[in-house]
């Protein structure tokens, strides 16, 4: 059987937004501008993002049996997501996040995991023929990393490559960066997996190099507005993203995962993945919401047509 497609496992959650002019400080109250109730979570986010570009996408996760299960099961399959491995839990809600933005698009988030928590190796287990269907098996850190770490072996031993982008940022374990192909932290995800303070090209790309010899095969370091970095055993490389007025930046690493794991799955070299991923999160940027801010191929060709050429790595 020919391999095709991204298998995404991880959470699935209901995003309630509020917009305001500013955090409020400890113990201040302060007035919203508006509220919305968006589909998110970091893998569902990331799968939406993936097959509406037009890649062939899996989902394995958990959802509780609560009317934001069935939001979330309607926005996802309604963008293509194939569900047929997707697992319940009656004993938990739905996994919330609690998101609050400021006029600048940045964003304050707690998250309620619920069912995300309950999402166990023997679900992956389940959904174990899905793996040697697959070419890439795309991973986050919001559901136990047990999970975690049984979607990698399982993806190893299927010859599917594994892209874990570790977030929210936690320890790992020594054994789970050998099972990693590709990494993307950002700069605060890189530090507290390397112990390198990144403020600059250089400690980035000394983070990078680090995880190289931890046993991850090739770091991707989103930068933010700045873009993303590549450093491989092959040397270092700056990819800039184009420049955008942010309006909700929430799903933005989402989004360049998603689209980094199509580009890779559909057969393109870190050159033109990269600046395809770095486009794909810029355009996030510029819509509301998570699953709700992921482009088609038409919405994004538009939106490349309107930015300068971007597209050069800069060696370091």
């Amino acid at each position: 059987m020919k391999r095709n497609g991204v298998l995404v496992a991880g959470s699935a959650n209901i995003d309630l937004v509020v917009k305001t002019e500013r955090f409020p400080k400890e113990g201040e109250t302060v007035f919203g501008g508006s509220f919305g109730m968006f589909p998110g979570g970091k893998g569902a986010n990331q799968a939406v993002a993936c097959a509406k570009l037009g890649g062939r996408t899996f989902f394995v996760g958990k959802m509780g049996r609560d009317i934001f299960r069935d939001t979330l099961m309607a926005s996802m399959r309604r963008n293509g997501v194939d569900l047929r491995y997707l697992s319940f839990d009656g004993d938990e809600s739905t996994g919330i996040g609690l998101i609050t933005l400021d006029h600048s698009g940045q964003n304050e988030i707690v998250v309620v995991s619920g069912s995300n928590m309950k999402l166990l190796p023997i679900d992956i287990n389940r959904a174990r023929q899905v793996f040697s269907r697959v070419n890439i098996v795309l991973l986050q850190l919001e559901v136990p990393l047990p999970t975690v770490a049984r979607a990698a072996a399982l993806a190893k031993s299927s010859g599917a490559l594994v892209i874990l982008n570790p977030a929210p940022a936690k320890k790992l374990p020594a054994s789970m960066f050998r099972a990693v192909d590709i990494i993307t932290p950002n700069e605060t995800e890189a530090e507290l997996l390397t112990g390198v303070r990144v403020r600059s090209t250089e400690s980035a790309a000394r983070a990078g190099r680090k995880l190289l010899n931890a046993g991850v095969g090739t770091v991707i370091m989103t930068l933010g507005a700045k873009g993303a970095m590549l450093v491989s055993p092959d040397g270092v490389r700056r990819f800039p993203a184009p420049r955008v007025k942010a309006v909700d930046t929430t799903a933005a690493g989402d989004a360049f995962n998603g689209a980094l794991a199509f580009a890779i799955a559909s057969g393109r070299r870190f050159d033109e993945a990269i600046p395809f991923a770095n486009s794909v999160a810029a355009f996030s940027v510029t819509r509301m919401g998570a699953q709700s801010s992921m482009p088609g191929p038409r919405e994004l060709r538009t939106f490349l047509k309107s930015q300068l050429p971007r597209q050069s790595g800069t060696n370091q």
